[in-house]
């Protein structure tokens, strides 16, 4: 009844808007005429959709309501967790749960809460709700990842990552767990401490000839090399080179040609015929990972198969099952992933944790003075308690997390009550760790980097803590991604203990600024300290 009403008023006015223009439209043509009353038309049925839609109630910007066109443009252009992150902040003071907070003994002004929903899309809502987070990533849960990930690999590959069919996901997962279990990562800690053992010497080298080190580059190259002797039992040796090769400078704008891959997917089966450079060069890049990783894969897999004494590897397993539960594609394109998250990932967060500890000289005196005190020799069991060291680790992935960025699911058909408010089934839920980590009442002054915030950390402040992920999603490689943050950070502060943020070359802050796709990376993709 309702919207027999709605629509039989919209009809009366649009007769009676046609009666009042009868004159104007007497002499016009009649394509004029057609196309301004189909443009009628379509506005009146928008607005007919928006008001009967039921996440209409849901606050965001008037944009949202109708196109996701803005929020496209703001994840090309690397800025879409800030966005999102600005229209929580907004829509705060809108939240059905919470009114303004003010901390014990503070005479500042109240805190304003962040809001739990917010309207991103014509079909799409973030999250930043703990309880409704928790419930959307738990295990055994039923918000599957949507179909934003089929877009991501490179032709259509599927990798653990990806794939969005709980089962598969769940057969895959458990044929790839062994590798990355801790039981596994630490057996292969002595390659770890070598690659950055190497490392820091190459670092030595860069500054003794140019006073200055790049520090991202060369944990770039220290996890590409980590990553690729932990999976195909050799190195792609660029710490040893000391260059910045294709497959490098690929690595390194992988997060934005995602961005490209997922935005234009129809179009990259054409990238060769169309005149877009782009879409060429994103096309190339996935080819020359993969070209790489079949390279290394085939190696390695004519070793396993000639009964060579091989080391062991993240595939070992997998190569050397007699039942070969995956083909040998299938290992190839997760060897692709490994290559892609294993480099990327610690290398931003290595990046940023080294930025952040040498502009604060007192930060940077407590952690060198923790460190400096274990002995010759030590072993990553030596560094895992170590106090501050941790703080510092787990404030570089709340504040500079290397994947800030949404990670969409879909609703149940049945729908559900998120934050205060009823998401219909099929809607994409996302949330997205950059808004989590900056709740300003879990967070206290969250721009700040403040190591000494995690001396005490609160059930929610874990909760609301997702570097990598949750639930049965979550990062399969934690364990060596904590094993090269613990490590590369002891020795880098062990051998520069003096380290601070250069002003050569014109580095700057600005240089620094974040661009995030669905990784982030530095603006200038430089990160350059003294010694």
């Amino acid at each position: 009844m309702r919207f027999l009403f709605i629509y039989n008023l919209l009809l009366l006015l649009f007769e009676k808007m046609l009666t009042n223009t009868a004159e104007l439209f007497r002499n016009a043509p009649p394509t004029a005429i057609f196309a301004i009353g189909a443009f009628v038309i379509l506005a009146f049925s928008l607005v007919i959709r928006e008001f009967l839609n039921p996440l209409s109630k849901i606050p965001g910007p008037w944009i949202a309501k109708y196109t996701d066109i803005y929020t496209t443009y703001q994840f090309l252009s690397g800025n879409k967790p800030r966005y999102v992150h600005s229209l929580h902040k907004k829509y705060g003071i809108m939240a059905p749960r919470i009114s303004c907070i003010e901390f014990e003994g503070s005479t500042s002004n109240p805190v304003l809460p962040i809001g739990p929903v917010v309207r991103v899309a014509p079909h799409e809502v973030d999250i930043a709700d703990i309880s409704a987070v928790k419930e959307i990533h738990r295990v055994g849960g039923k918000y599957l990842k949507s179909e934003f990930y089929d877009k991501i690999g490179h032709r259509g590959g599927r990798t653990l990552f990806n794939q969005t069919d709980p089962h598969l996901h769940a057969i895959r997962r458990k044929l790839l767990s062994a590798g990355m279990a801790r039981a596994n990562i630490v057996h292969l800690e002595p390659d770890v401490m070598q690659r950055i053992q190497l490392t820091m010497k190459r670092m030595q080298e860069e500054n003794d000839h140019s006073g200055v080190i790049d520090v991202f580059k060369w944990w770039t190259f220290m996890a590409a090399d980590v990553i690729t002797e932990l999976s195909f039992g050799q190195s792609f040796q660029t710490t040893e080179h000391g260059l910045k090769t294709p497959l490098i400078t690929t690595l390194q704008k992988q997060s934005f040609f995602m961005a490209v891959r997922t935005t234009f997917p129809s179009l990259l089966p054409w990238a060769q015929l169309l005149p877009l450079p782009l879409l060429k060069e994103v096309q190339a890049g996935g080819q020359r990972i993969f070209h790489r990783a079949s390279q290394a894969i085939g190696q390695y897999k004519r070793m396993v198969d000639s009964g060579l004494n091989t080391r062991r590897t993240l595939f070992s397993n997998l190569l050397k099952s007699e039942t070969r539960e995956l083909t040998e594609m299938e290992i190839i394109q997760e060897a692709c992933g490994y290559i892609a998250a294993g480099s990327d990932t610690t290398a931003i967060t290595m990046t940023y944790l080294i930025w952040s500890v040498c502009r604060n000289q007192s930060i940077r005196d407590r952690l060198v003075t923790e460190v400096k005190g274990l002995p010759d020799g030590f072993s990553e069991e030596s560094v895992r308690d170590l106090t501050y060291l941790n703080q510092v680790i787990n404030e570089a992935l709340r504040l500079h997390s290397a994947v800030p960025s949404a990670l969409p699911r879909r609703v149940p058909p049945e729908g559900a009550t998120l934050g205060g408010y009823y998401i219909p089934g099929g809607t994409t839920a996302s949330t997205q760790a950059y808004t989590l980590h900056r709740d300003p009442v879990l967070f206290p002054a969250s721009e700040s980097f403040n190591p000494s915030r995690w001396e005490n950390p609160t059930k929610e402040m874990k909760a609301a803590f997702m570097p990598f992920g949750g639930g049965t999603r979550a990062c399969i490689g934690i364990h060596l991604a904590w094993m090269e943050l613990l490590l590369a950070t002891t020795l880098f502060f062990r051998k520069f203990p003096d380290a601070r943020v250069s002003t050569k070359e014109g580095m700057c802050d600005e240089d620094m600024g974040v661009k995030a796709y669905l990784l982030v990376s530095p603006k200038s993709r430089r990160c350059l300290i003294e010694v």
